[in-house]
Parts: structure tokens; sequence; C-alpha cells
């Protein structure tokens, strides 16, 4: 028997929006998958609602069905109702959702830069909306984005009004997809991991915006994360999803003071801790299974392998590395230089995992190039066991490539999708004559396969096959089977789900303990840097803000912006 517990909420409460036994399937060759599997859930009026869980778990196509935009040739809803302000969202006409979508209820999406039009002015975009839902006159419309873009704090709302999409930056873009949300005053504002990419300052400035925005037009925000830290800053009730069904529902304080379901509680914990350093992160597959070590690294143990770590020579070593940009104003103008880098030095030992942290445009990943030799430093030294390799020819980068690594941040992109997972971690290994037959290196690969948790099938499959997580596995296992000394991470767990970076930062270090690696670990994010490194590096335009061992620097920074940074971290509940 299903119960409605949605029309059971409309008798305590005169809801805005009611979700009752919803129900949708995808249909492949005749065949019916259930993916969202009779959920029931309601927004009252002035309300922020949270819908977490992994990929996979039906939050963003939960969200789609209210909009009316879920793919009609392969995604069907079967049964259920969606009720919004007392008409039927499942049995509305495609021109009636015309008048909804935008006017009274809108969607922010997770990458704004694929969402925005880059042919057209961002002012231009926001104004299609109001052409499109208001009767105001045009220059009413022009005027009404200039205070759209004030209302959502852009800097210089005339610039961005005539910028495209590309000139402007990943938080100013997801501002002006806000604005375009709100212009026609929504009922419902749907945010759909509105803040996964963005610097973790550029992520609270969207949050407290967002609150902003909500206490002022008094709209209600069903908000889509798989971060509960995150959702604890915003939302009044939080809805748990797992596998197509809600598993957990209540107010913010009771989900994270009294979860009740292990998938809720693997969600809260599989985020790395500020307060202390576990040895192995918990997966969500450790706490369905009530399989959890809490076993943590005690700072007696880290002191002494500290001692271990720094008694080597360095690995690598930094010194005085600038790298400069030119660029144009105009054809007769002169070259206008831009210190992407400026000046910075320091040393990575062998075994160590030195994290670099910083915003957007820090010069963080620029560095990192400038390690790989994949654009060059304008001046400095670079020396990797004691050899200066910043002016190396063709033939010896070739074989530096084999010792010095990168595990990139999107691993689709950086697989070729003609080419088997077998083939594409074979051929590097091939070029740096790694193997003496194709049966040697196969034997290698599965042996590979197999240390990052994939079985041996995965050789014959294509990356598209593969999830997110598995992906990045691949990637790892394309990187390793070089048997390189120095492995960059650059932001190579920010766009997974909390459960599966946990797992990938499990795997990156048992890989470090086996093979003795040595890691850069680029990121933004704070928390993920502290637990992964020895040593912090902060970087703010160029320069290094601040250095020392990574506990240290998290809680006693000296510098104001390593003090921001941290202050910006999700603490949860």
């Amino acid at each position: 028997m299903v119960i409605d517990f949605a029309y059971f909420y409309i008798m305590i409460k005169e809801n805005l929006l009611i979700v009752s036994n919803l129900s949708i399937s995808s249909f492949n060759n005749g065949e019916e998958k259930k993916l969202i599997n009779s959920i029931s859930f309601y927004i009252n009026p002035n309300e922020i609602v949270a819908v977490v869980g992994e990929s996979g778990s039906g939050k963003s196509i939960s969200s789609l069905s209210l909009m009316g935009i879920l793919p009609k040739a392969a995604l069907k809803i079967t049964s259920g109702s969606i009720l919004f302000k007392d008409q039927d969202l499942t049995k509305t006409t495609e021109k009636e959702f015309q008048n909804i979508r935008g006017k009274k209820i809108a969607m922010i999406f997770q990458e704004p830069m694929s969402s925005l039009n880059p042919s057209m002015r961002c002012g231009k975009q926001v104004e299609e909306i109001l052409q499109q839902h208001t009767n105001l006159s045009k220059s009413e419309v022009r005027n009404e984005v200039t205070l759209l873009f004030e209302k959502v704090k852009l800097p210089n709302p005339e610039r961005i009004y005539k910028s495209y999409p590309h000139e402007i930056s990943g938080g100013q873009k997801q501002r002006v997809m806000i604005a375009m949300a709100i212009a026609c005053k929504p009922k419902i504002l749907i945010a759909d991991e509105p803040t996964t990419a963005l610097d973790v300052t550029v992520q609270k400035e969207i949050l407290s915006l967002l609150k902003e925005i909500q206490k002022e037009t008094k709209m209600s925000i069903l908000f889509i994360s798989h971060d509960l830290s995150l959702v604890s800053e915003l939302a009044d009730r939080v809805i748990v999803m797992y596998k197509g069904e809600i598993v957990e529902q209540g107010t913010t304080d009771a989900i994270f003071n009294q979860p009740t379901h292990s998938y809720t509680k693997a969600l809260i914990n599989a985020r790395p801790s500020t307060d202390f350093r576990l040895k192995k992160l918990p997966t969500i597959s450790d706490f369905m299974k009530g399989d959890i070590d809490r076993s943590i690294i005690s700072r007696e143990e880290r002191i002494a392998e500290h001692k271990k770590l720094y008694a080597q020579e360095p690995l690598l070593e930094i010194i005085d590395v600038e790298k400069i940009y030119l660029s144009k104003k105009g054809l007769f103008s002169k070259d206008i230089k831009f210190k992407a880098v400026d000046g910075v030095s320091f040393k990575v030992y062998p075994g160590e995992t030195i994290g670099l942290v910083g915003e957007s445009g820090c010069g963080k990943s620029t560095l990192g190039n400038a390690i790989l030799q994949l654009d060059k430093a304008t001046s400095g030294v670079i020396k990797y066991r004691g050899r200066n390799i910043i002016n190396l020819g063709k033939v010896e980068i070739r074989a530096l490539r084999k010792d010095i690594q990168i595990i990139f941040q999107d691993p689709f992109a950086s697989l070729n999708p003609r080419m088997t997972v077998g083939s594409a971690i074979m051929e590097p290994m091939k070029v740096h004559n790694i193997g003496n037959s194709f049966e040697d290196r196969k034997e290698k690969v599965l042996d590979i396969l197999t240390k990052v948790g994939l079985d041996s099938s995965s050789f014959y499959k294509y990356p598209h096959e593969f999830s997110g997580g598995q992906r990045q596995r691949v990637g790892i296992a394309r990187t390793i089977a070089l048997q390189p000394q120095l492995i960059v991470c650059d932001e190579s767990v920010s766009a997974l789900d909390i459960s599966v970076q946990a797992q990938v930062l499990n795997l990156l270090n048992d890989l470090k303990s086996h093979f003795g690696f040595t890691y850069i670990f680029i990121s933004h994010d704070l928390a993920v840097v502290k637990y992964m490194a020895d040593q912090l590096l902060v970087m703010n335009k160029g320069k290094i803000e601040e250095m020392g061992d990574a506990d240290t620097i998290y809680t006693t920074p000296k510098k104001e912006y390593t003090k921001k940074l941290i202050q910006a971290i999700p603490k949860g509940i």
C-alpha cells in the first residue's frame, strides 16, 4: 500500500507545491526501467527545501519533471501527481508550461557556461525572458535588467550587460543566471547544483545571495546538491534521495543531529573533517555495510612521518618562478603584461603531498603546467632531481613525461571516446617502452585496473560506459601505468560527488603508500587539501600568500586571505 504523504501534509499547512507518489521511468527498446520510485514531498511558501544525494539518485530528474522539461523520447512520468497551486503539472500541456517556466517556476543550472548562449551578450539574454513574460517597454526592460544585475551584486552592471559569457568569471556567470531566473519574480526557484564548480569563497557568496533574495522576495527555493554540509547553511528542510527513492526527510536540524538512515549518515561523514584526520575516509558502501574504520592519524604519527620526509633531498625545487602573459588592447597599442605566477619558490620531497590552494585565477594551475612543462615558465628555476628542467629540448621533455604526470579534473575530456580503456592506458606505455609486448602490457594494465578498484572487464569498455567516479579511476590508472615519481592532481576530485570523492581520496593515499608517489594536490577546496596534504601552499594573485604545515595553517592562519578561505568552508550543523 502506498501512503499518500503529500496529501497528508496539505492538511497541516497550505502548500505551494505537492509531489505525490511520483514515479518516472526510462524506456529503451520497449524495456521499462524505473528511475524515480513513488516519491512524495512538498514545498511551502517562503521556504528553502534542499534535495541531496549522489549522482544517479534522481535529484535532477525530479526537478526537471517540475519544469516539464523531461526528455520525452527517453523518460516518462508513469504515476503520481505534481500539484502547483492546484494545477497538476503532470497533465499540463507544453503551451501551458510556456506560461509557467521562467514566470512562476524558474531554474538555475549547474554549469552556467553551457546554459548561457555564447553568441549573445549577457544583458540581452536576461532581456529575452522579460520580453516573453511581461508587457514592459524596451527602455523599461533595459532598466529592469540593470536593476537585476545590481540585485545579484554584479560589479559594474553596465559592463556585464555588454559582455559575452566568456568575458566574465564563473561566479559572475552564475549571478547572470540567477538574475535571469528571478527576473519575473517566480514563486519557486529550482537551483540545481548551482555552486559545484565554484571556488569555496564564491560558493559562499552565491549561497548568501540566494538567501538574501529569498528573504526579500518571499519565493521558495528547491536547492539540489550532493553536499549536506553546504545545504545545512541554507535550507529549512532536507530531502535525502537514494537510488530513486526518498529515504529520509525532515528539518535541517533533525537531519544533521538525528539522521535515521545509514545513507544520510554516510553523506554527512564522507566529507573530510577539519578537526581530525582519519586514516581512511568512510564511504557510502562502508556505512551501508556497517563497516566503518574510525582510526585517526595522531599528531605524534604525523610528526614522525614528517621527520623522515624532510630528512631527504628534495625531489623538486621551485626557485623564483614567474609566468608572464602578454595581451594587446588594440592593434597599435603596447603589449600589456600579466603575471600569472609571480616569484614563487618552494620544495617538494619524495613521498610528500603538497597542497596548493587558492581561488580561480590565483595561478595554481598555471604553476602546475609550468612544472609539467606544458606551459614554459618565463623565468626562474625548476629543478627535478637536482637538474634544471626549464629549458629542456623536445627529446628530454618526452623522457621527463614518464616521471612527472598529471591527473585531470575532467577524465572524460582527457580520454579518447573512440578508444577502449585498455588501449588508452597501454598507448603511453608503448610510447615510453614499458612492457616487452602487447600481452606483457595488457597484464600490467589488468593489474593496475584491479589496484584502482576496477574489474578486468573494464579493459574492453569505452569511457562513456563508466560513471564519473569510475572514469576518474581510469584516469588515475592511465597516470600510474607510466610508474611516475611525481603526480600533479589538478582539481582531480572537485567535480565528483562527496561519496565518490571519498573513494578517490582513499585510492590516492593507498597508491601513494604502495608506489611511493609524490603529489602536488591542486584544489580550491581547503577541507579536502587539508586532509590530503603534509604542507600547504596558499596562492593569491600569482604569489604564495602563506605556506607551512597543513594543520598549523588551518588552526592558526596568519594571513587574512587564508582566514577568508577557511571561513568559507561549509561547517555543517
